[in-house]
């Protein structure tokens, strides 16, 4: 009951920040992602939850994400390798038809006058597909995003930030199914190389950095330690790496620092994204959903 009741409250939150269609296409994301990791939790044997959406209608987004809970130990290493990719491969796959046919449904418009915009940074993949399906877009003119582009958008922000590789993120399980007890040693480095980046060009990834640090670095160890994975998933390990690439957006939120405060969401928002400045603006009165 619990499932149905945070799924319908992140139903909701989601509608209530960016719209009804924003709302299906960003659950269907998520959901997808948690999937991934239930059916090859399943596959494995290992005891696995339904997923536990968390709403939070005050953030950009209207939701914190979803969860499941897993119970037992991993037999191997390969086990944890394909628990850990199934989440974002699914997640990635969803994401890419509501960017294309979110980009190809969005419009060319004027700069919005006043103020109250959230700049957004530009993922390599949704840069891609802006150029291929818009072009240049004019001097004082930005592309107003459809709400399936936005959580296009949303989506590649969530695989990007589960597959940074530390700690129990889904990054974490690939890195040390792939490189095993060394894999500490690429933990604490991206750590300080996050920290470093975030406290000096990107203060919205401090928070992540923090918490990452109190989490803990230490991974557990499956049962199983000497099955090396095979050839096929060190393959699917680069295109991981290659998904996190074209997903990971340096700069999320630019205009992000530590003394300005984001405008809390009251309405459901029309996003104004630009090819140049990425800018993201919650613009109630203009809203024109189809």
């Amino acid at each position: 009951m619990i499932h149905i009741v945070l799924f319908l409250l992140t139903f909701a939150s989601t509608w209530f920040v960016g719209g009804f269609l924003y709302s299906i296409s960003i659950m269907s994301i998520l959901f997808a992602h948690e999937m991934g990791h239930y059916i090859m939790s399943k596959r494995y044997g290992i005891p696995a939850t339904l997923p536990y959406f968390i709403p939070f209608p005050l953030s950009p987004f209207g939701t914190f994400g979803a969860i499941i809970k897993m119970k037992g130990t991993m037999q191997n290493k390969r086990a944890l390798f394909d628990i850990g990719v199934g989440g974002p491969i699914a997640g990635f796959v969803v994401s890419l038809p509501f960017i294309y046919v979110g980009i190809k449904l969005s419009q060319v418009g004027p700069v919005p006058a006043h103020e109250g915009f959230i700049e957004l940074g530009d993922p390599l993949l949704f840069k891609l597909f802006q150029i291929i399906l818009v072009g240049e877009i004019p001097d004082g003119y930005d592309l107003i995003l459809h709400p399936f582009a936005y959580a296009g958008w949303v989506g590649l922000f969530v695989t990007a930030l589960n597959l940074i590789p530390a700690g129990q993120l889904d990054g974490g399980h690939i890195v040390y199914a792939v490189f095993g007890e060394d894999s500490r040693k690429i933990y604490i480095a991206v750590l300080l190389g996050l920290g470093v980046y975030a406290l000096f060009f990107s203060q919205g990834w401090l928070a992540l950095v923090i918490l990452l640090f109190i989490f803990g670095i230490r991974h557990p160890r499956p049962i199983d330690m000497e099955t090396e994975l095979d050839r096929k998933r060190k393959v699917l390990a680069l295109v991981i790496l290659i998904i996190f690439v074209l997903s990971f957006t340096p700069k999320p939120f630019p205009s992000l620092t530590i003394n300005k405060n984001l405008k809390r969401l009251k309405e459901p928002m029309q996003v104004v994204y630009s090819l140049e400045a990425g800018r993201l603006s919650p613009l109630a009165p203009l809203l024109s959903l189809p």
